[in-house]
C-alpha cells in the first residue's frame, strides 16, 4: 500500500510537470508567433493651396542687317514696354531687366553650309516680373502679346504660378498621410478581431504638386507650375504589429 502512495506522488508530479510545460511552450510560441505578425497598409492625404506668387518672364528682340541699328530698335522698345505695364500696375521698380545679348546670323550656301557672310544681327533683353497678386500676372500675360501692335517683338512663355510656404504644407500633408495610415491598420485590426500594435516602419512617398482635380502622376514627383490653384497629395507606407 505504501509502495503505490510513493509511486502516485512522483507521476503527479511529473504529469503536473508536462502539463505546465505544455503551456509555457503554447504561450511563448502563440506569443512569438503573434509578435512575427505585422500588417502594412498605405495611407494618404491631400491639401488644396492657391499660389501666392506669380512670374512672368519675357524678352524683346531686333533683328536688323546692321548691329546699330538692331541696337537702336531694341532700345526705342523699352519705353513702350515699360509705359505698357505702367498701365497694368507695374511700376519701374517692379520689373527687373537683364543685360542685352546679341548674336549674329550668318548666311548658308546652295548646300546649306554657314558661310563668313553676316545676314542680320539679334539684340534681346529679357526682363522679369515678380508679384503676389497671381491674378494680375495672369491678366498680364493674356494681353502682354497686344505690344506687337506698338512695334515691340515681344515673347513671354507661360507664367509660373508657386506657393511660397510649401514646406510647411509638405509637412503637414505627410502627417495627414501618417495619420491616415493608422486609421486603416486600426479598421482592418478591428474587423479581424485583433489588437493593433506598434509602429514598425514608415515609408513616405514622393510628393505630388497637381493642377487641382488633375489625375498627373510622377514615379519621382510632381511640381506643377502652370496653375494657381493646386492640390499637393502626399502617401505613406506603414507596417504595425498586430497583437
Amino acid at each position: 500500500m505504501n509502495d503505490k502512495k510513493s509511486l502516485i506522488v512522483p507521476s503527479s508530479i511529473m504529469a503536473a510537470s508536462v502539463l505546465l510545460s505544455v503551456i509555457i511552450f503554447s504561450t511563448v510560441w502563440k506569443s512569438a508567433r503573434t509578435a512575427d505578425q505585422t500588417i502594412t497598409v498605405t495611407g494618404s492625404a491631400k491639401e488644396f493651396i492657391i499660389s501666392n506668387l506669380g512670374i512672368l518672364n519675357g524678352s524683346m528682340s531686333a533683328t536688323e542687317s546692321d548691329a546699330k541699328t538692331a541696337y537702336n530698335k531694341l532700345k526705342s522698345m523699352m519705353p513702350i514696354l515699360q509705359s505698357y505695364l505702367n498701365n497694368k500696375g507695374f511700376t519701374k521698380e517692379k520689373v527687373e531687366f537683364f543685360a542685352i545679348e546679341n548674336y549674329a546670323v550668318y548666311e548658308l550656301n546652295s548646300q546649306g553650309f554657314q558661310t563668313q557672310n553676316i545676314s542680320h544681327y539679334v539684340y534681346t533683353q529679357r526682363f522679369k516680373i515678380e508679384s503676389g497678386d497671381v491674378q494680375l500676372i495672369k491678366n498680364l500675360a493674356l494681353t502682354i502679346s497686344e505690344l506687337i501692335e506698338q512695334g515691340v517683338q515681344i515673347n513671354t512663355p507661360q507664367p509660373e504660378y508657386l506657393f511660397t510656404n510649401i514646406d510647411e504644407i509638405k509637412i503637414a500633408v505627410q502627417a495627414k498621410a501618417a495619420e491616415n495610415a493608422m486609421l486603416r491598420a486600426l479598421k482592418i485590426a478591428e474587423a479581424t478581431d485583433r489588437n493593433l500594435g506598434p509602429l514598425r516602419s514608415a515609408r513616405m512617398g514622393v510628393i505630388q504638386i497637381t493642377p487641382r482635380n488633375s489625375t498627373m502622376v510622377s514615379d519621382y514627383g510632381f511640381n506643377d507650375t502652370s496653375s494657381i490653384e493646386k492640390e499637393i497629395t502626399a502617401v505613406v507606407s506603414a507596417s504595425f504589429s498586430i497583437e
